[in-house]
């Protein structure tokens, strides 16, 4: 049986609805990610862990692969409830339940019974204020288990480019950049799709802004690297940054075209946020 929503009877979802765009495979990214970072915390726990797919969208696909990715390279006893804050959106995705998979109207209160392992809130801020962020990422944070993970980005229709942030229970803890790389031009053409807490930030003075300067001299400085592929020339950018910035990635991630930095080095001046 799927876990039973917490929400009180009558009160309504927190948050406002997305222009709900979806595409079949767009998070994969972001699902593979998560599997490999987030895996052994899944299947720690003694009972089946639930993820929650937040703000899915106008289709159900992302839900959907989210349980079949969880299940086959993370825990084979992972749920997933995808919630969403527009009624109809749920009434459509009805359809797509299954053993494993149900769906819930709501929103940022997260209307599932007790703390969860996993939530994915992927497009869902870009219509928000940055100085809204900080608020949901705390209250998405209180609906954690104490292994939890939160993990809030942006990416293109396709998920060719993407970026996220990940949070534990006491906030923000990475931030990464993830691509194919064979569209890749500069890592420079990431910035585009930072999440909400940064996006803005990308101007002289704040440390994104230096970060995404530095990769595209690390770049442009392992272009010999071409010949050799996409893959090693990003590689080798990536050892180059290390001089200068906490990356947490190993070499595995760096080939599936991800780089992952340390929050604490690009998080905004001043951030409200610090933390949540």
């Amino acid at each position: 049986m799927a876990p039973r929503s917490s929400r009180s009877p009558g009160s309504r979802p927190v948050g406002a609805p997305t222009r709900g765009t979806t595409n079949p495979n767009r998070l994969r990214r972001m699902d593979r990610w998560i599997a490999a970072a987030h895996g052994p915390a899944l299947r720690r726990g003694a009972a089946p862990p639930v993820a929650v797919d937040l703000g899915y969208g106008a289709a159900p696909w992302t839900a959907v692969e989210l349980l079949a990715r969880l299940r086959a390279d993370a825990d084979p006893r992972a749920r997933v409830v995808g919630v969403e804050i527009d009624p109809g959106r749920v009434a459509a995705a009805a359809p797509y339940a299954c053993e494993g998979l149900d769906f819930r109207h709501g929103g940022f209160e997260v209307p599932v019974d007790g703390p969860v392992a996993l939530i994915r809130a992927a497009n869902v801020l870009r219509q928000y204020d940055e100085d809204a962020v900080a608020a949901v990422w705390a209250r998405l944070c209180a609906r954690l288990a104490p292994d939890g993970l939160l993990v809030e980005g942006t990416c293109d229709e396709i998920g060719r480019r993407h970026v996220w942030v990940a949070l534990g229970p006491e906030g923000p803890r990475t931030v990464t950049f993830a691509t194919r790389l064979g569209s890749l031009e500069r890592p420079s053409d990431l910035a585009e799709r930072l999440p909400k807490a940064l996006i803005h930030r990308n101007v002289p003075g704040e440390p994104v802004h230096t970060f995404l300067r530095d990769f595209d001299r690390a770049w442009a400085a392992a272009a010999p690297y071409a010949s050799l592929g996409a893959r090693q020339r990003w590689i080798a950018a990536a050892g180059a940054l290390a001089a200068d910035w906490p990356l947490a990635d190993g070499r595995r991630r760096l080939r599936q075209g991800e780089l992952t930095v340390r929050w604490e080095a690009l998080a905004p001046r001043g951030w409200a946020g610090q933390g949540v």
